[in-house]
């Protein structure tokens, strides 16, 4: 479920992402009374409030209503208007608000019981499965289920990715989206994945982290303790045995990719009387290949168990081959596809702003003005669904120099432009700091987003207005759906996005395997 009650919140982490819940709550209420011309009364008491709150999953009982009004403090008396208003306008906000070709049910994924009837109508299907470590935000996750994966296991070890993920995967049980690290989960895999369903699960996926590519002395670069991590992916592959493994990292894990083959490769693992083992392959895929409006090259390793390779005749080379295949004829996007029709912004020049909603720098959730006026790639990451809301749309601040550089370069330019010479604070430094600052180019598809935006995004210059990219706008370039909410403080939502697999890209792959495996 995505609440806990208030009653049952341990720690201060769980507790600010209550407090975080319930102020999107209300925030998605009054953007629906925006949309609508419609308000909300401090003096309409329902009674049905007790009830709803245990709906939403905010309390167990009534008895827990004076805690709550405790820990929301000033906070309590615009989410009970809020809460009133959902129960007067139920209709409207749950089924009214899906008008043909739009994106409906405001709300339902904060209601812990329509998390739940979405959960028991998922348990009824019977599509191919996925487990997905190191899954992030949720963006591969996601490319599978569109595809009509069922993820029986996610895992991250960031709580703020996992907040992220299960917000937007209300079909995935809350016991179902551990955080934690990996080299422990493995250890007790057998309390999230029942052991005796192991050999059901189709696919595992994960991006673990290989930093370790010094080749001094090393017969074995990957051996490198700085890639424990990818060890602990191999055992979770040694201990689920999928038909297929997909695991994806940086263009720099090339050097060692022979290595990682070798590994897999080496594997046996004894089921009863069978013994499976792994062929593997690995290419070097681009996003803007599977329409994604950037350049993002990323290893992809397929490993194709060894039962399947002899009884559906599918080889991991082959699977690679079946998705050139379909990229053939794929649409090339620019940047300004995925620009198109989004509020424009001014940056915030007062520090610590980025949090602050404004008109001018904007919301974390608002109104989409452009609702209907959808291009050719915003239909495709959309679903063809026209969203009424636009989120994590919000300028980030710029100090006056910064606020400057920008303005001065043109489309192209980098911090070694003569026109920023005089100002550019990095000058001394250029042979290392080329791409410190860059305009990106409204014509040609995105440079590759990346986390480090969490830390400056002056490599991401939108290219007509003086600001960064914002987090909505590097998430269309990574193809999430514009519904897709990214939790947490501003700063960590484009490290969320920048770590992410292209959605369009994770689809893309499922969907070859999805051909291969049925």
């Amino acid at each position: 479920m995505i609440f806990k009650s208030v009653s049952s919140l341990n720690g201060k982490a769980e507790k600010s992402f209550f407090l975080e819940q319930i102020q999107v709550y209300r925030r998605l209420v009054e953007v629906f009374c925006e949309r609508h011309g419609a308000r909300t009364h401090a003096d309409v008491v329902s009674s049905e409030f007790v009830s709803e709150l245990k709906a939403i999953g905010v309390i167990a009982d009534e008895a827990e209503l004076p805690e709550l009004k405790s820990v929301l403090g000033k906070e309590y008396g615009k989410f009970a208007e809020a809460v009133n208003f959902v129960i007067t306008h139920k209709a409207e906000i749950f089924e009214g608000e899906a008008r043909p070709g739009e994106a409906g049910d405001l709300l339902g994924k904060l209601y812990n019981s329509k998390r739940k009837e979405i959960q028991e109508s998922a348990a009824k299907r019977h599509g191919l499965t996925l487990v997905d470590f190191f899954c992030g935000a949720g963006g591969l996750s996601l490319g599978f289920v569109q595809e009509g994966f069922q993820v029986k296991l996610a895992n991250d070890i960031e709580d703020v990715c996992i907040q992220t993920y299960k917000y937007n995967h209300p079909e995935l049980p809350t016991d179902k989206v551990v955080t934690g690290d990996i080299r422990e989960l493995v250890k007790h895999l057998a309390d999230y994945v029942d052991k005796e369903a192991w050999e059901d699960v189709d696919v595992v996926t994960g991006g673990p982290p290989c930093q370790g590519f010094s080749e001094a002395n090393r017969q074995r670069v990957i051996d490198d303790p700085r890639n424990e991590l990818y060890k602990y992916f191999v055992r979770a592959v040694e201990i689920i045995a999928p038909k297929i493994v997909v695991m994806e990292n940086v263009k720099g894990m090339l050097k060692v990719a022979d290595q990682v083959v070798e590994d897999y490769e080496c594997l046996r693992i004894h089921r009863g009387e069978k013994v499976y083992s792994y062929k593997v392959k690995y290419q070097i895929l681009n996003s803007l290949d599977f329409s994604v409006a950037q350049s993002r090259e990323r290893l992809i390793y397929i490993a194709v168990r060894n039962d399947v390779t002899e009884e559906k005749g599918v080889r991991p080379e082959d699977v690679f081959e079946r998705i050139k295949e379909t990229c053939e004829g794929n649409r090339t996007f620019v940047l300004m596809d995925a620009l198109h029709d989004i509020k424009p912004l001014e940056a915030p020049r007062i520090k610590n702003m980025n949090e602050v909603d404004s008109d001018t720098t904007g919301k974390k959730i608002d109104v989409n003005a452009y609702a209907e006026n959808e291009n050719e790639y915003l239909r495709l990451i959309n679903g063809e669904r026209a969203i009424p809301y636009v989120l994590n749309h919000k300028a980030r601040y710029l100090s006056d120099v910064n606020y400057e550089i920008y303005k001065r370069l043109s489309q192209g330019d980098d911090a070694t432009d003569e026109k920023i010479k005089d100002i550019m604070p990095y000058a001394h430094r250029n042979h290392c700091f080329k791409d410190k600052y860059y305009k990106l180019i409204a014509n040609k598809p995105c440079r590759t987003i990346t986390a480090h935006l969490k830390m400056d995004c002056h490599s991401h210059i939108h290219p007509y207005q003086v600001r960064a990219l914002t987090p909505r706008e590097a998430a269309r370039v990574q193809s999430f759906p514009d519904d897709y909410l990214f939790w947490g403080a501003y700063l960590k939502t484009y490290m969320q996005i920048g770590n992410a697999v292209p959605t369009r890209m994770a689809r893309g792959i499922a969907r070859v395997i999805k051909e291969c495996l049925e």
